[in-house]
């Protein structure tokens, strides 16, 4: 079963916000143990919304799930050993500081592989871990322009915008898990760990395959075009009477059924769009006349209408009606968590679909130290010692405890 095909590993996740907090969670989602290391005070992820859950960003509760968590002061050297400790039986480290940082805190890929050759340490930054834009810092939004993906995004005469969900930061932690898997595989067969370098630069190229491959292949830069795919038509949202609904019916059977249903049939020999390219360089033409007649019926009458024709077509949906699909309902992908204080915590779940991963609890992300004291329990710490440290400031464990 996926939500125990990582049992018995454990993952130290020095992480925060978004891209590695996200892996982490994949990872415990697949049955690993992993201890969300924060400072006392509780990562920068917490506070940011709106979206609140509690006294919690929305964006910590999604990210953050399965996960025990622990709050130690690594700035201070007995939170450092705790660290170390807590390394010492690990099988996979995560982090995302700037580059330098955990060398500077004696906890750096090559202090750790040389004591442990079999460890698999993830690095997540923004540009990577060399090269000349190593040190400079950098979130979602920020490698969404300079990746070039803010460039494709909004319409031509208009500013340019960002996907509103972070969809590098998520790219960037699955790209993370790849890698952490092919090690897992790897060090099945010799036994050795190693240094895997993950950075949102280059999870935001990933993303980018067709359209950069297009301009690195003829040099011409990708006009942005709203809804509409650029090497496609119609493959766009179209205005009805109530909404908006995306039509792709730019396969040859299709849009002459298109054209059939909608009841503009010369428009199938039309020299302007008797294929998918003359559609794009005539789209504005192609645009104006279908939109002539999507504006006379509603969405649900016009997805009736298409699916009958078996043209691909959905509704430019909402939230609110994402969370009712039945599909989604179907392939299991609403996560709830019943969280102690808060009650049920609802969130998308692991994307793919076995039955037996969301069947299974789902454990509510952690409040601040809340398993501090468990996990150094768990490392060999007794009460005395745990007390003590808590007193010194270098960890923090919740009341709860």
């Amino acid at each position: 079963m996926l939500n125990h095909a990582l049992d018995g590993l454990t993952v130290i996740d020095f992480t925060q916000i978004a891209a590695g907090p996200i892996s982490t969670m994949l990872l415990a989602d697949m049955g690993a143990r992993v201890i969300k290391v924060e400072p006392p005070g509780g990562e920068l992820g917490r506070g940011l919304g709106p979206g609140w859950i509690g006294g919690d960003s929305a964006l910590f509760h999604a990210f953050n799930r399965n996960k025990d968590g622990i709050a130690l002061d690594l700035k201070a050297p007995e939170g450092v050993a705790v660290a170390r400790r807590l390394i010492a039986g690990a099988d996979i480290v995560v982090e995302s500081m700037r580059p330098g940082v955990m060398d500077r805190l004696g906890l750096g890929h090559a202090q750790l592989l040389a004591d442990r050759p079999a460890l698999i340490y993830c690095s997540i930054s923004a540009y990577g871990q060399s090269g000349p834009y190593a040190d400079r810092a950098g979130v979602d939004g920020i490698l969404q322009a300079d990746s070039g993906l803010m460039s494709l995004i909004g319409t031509a005469d208009g500013e340019p915008c960002k996907v509103q969900s972070p969809v590098v930061d998520v790219m960037t932690g699955y790209v993370a898990v790849m890698g952490i898997l092919a090690r897992l595989a790897q060090r099945q067969r010799d036994g050795r760990g190693g240094h895997l370098d993950v950075n949102l630069l280059n999870a935001a190229l990933a993303l980018q395959q067709s359209a950069l491959t297009g301009y690195l292949s003829d040099g011409q830069l990708p006009v942005r075009s709203g809804s509409a795919a650029p090497y496609s038509a119609p493959n766009q949202a179209f205005r009805t009477a109530d909404g908006w609904i995306m039509v792709a019916a730019y396969m040859p059977d299709r849009w002459r059924r298109l054209c059939q249903t909608l009841g503009l049939p010369a428009l199938i020999d039309d020299p302007r769009f008797t294929t998918s390219p003359l559609r794009v360089a005539n789209r504005d033409a192609m645009v104006d006349a279908l939109t002539h007649v999507f504006v006379t019926r509603t969405t649900a009458q016009w997805l009736s209408v298409l699916r009958d024709a078996d043209i691909l077509c959905a509704r430019v949906a909402t939230y609110a009606d994402v969370a009712d699909h039945p599909q989604v309902a179907a392939n299991g992908m609403i996560a709830t968590a019943l969280h102690p204080a808060l009650g049920a915590i609802r969130m998308p779940g692991f994307p793919v679909c076995s039955r037996d991963i969301n069947a299974g609890p789902v454990r509510p992300a952690p409040a601040c130290g809340e398993h501090t004291a468990s996990v150094l329990r768990s490392v060999g710490y007794d009460e005395g010692q745990i007390a003590a440290l808590a007193a010194s400031g270098a960890i923090h464990c919740a009341a709860t405890q």
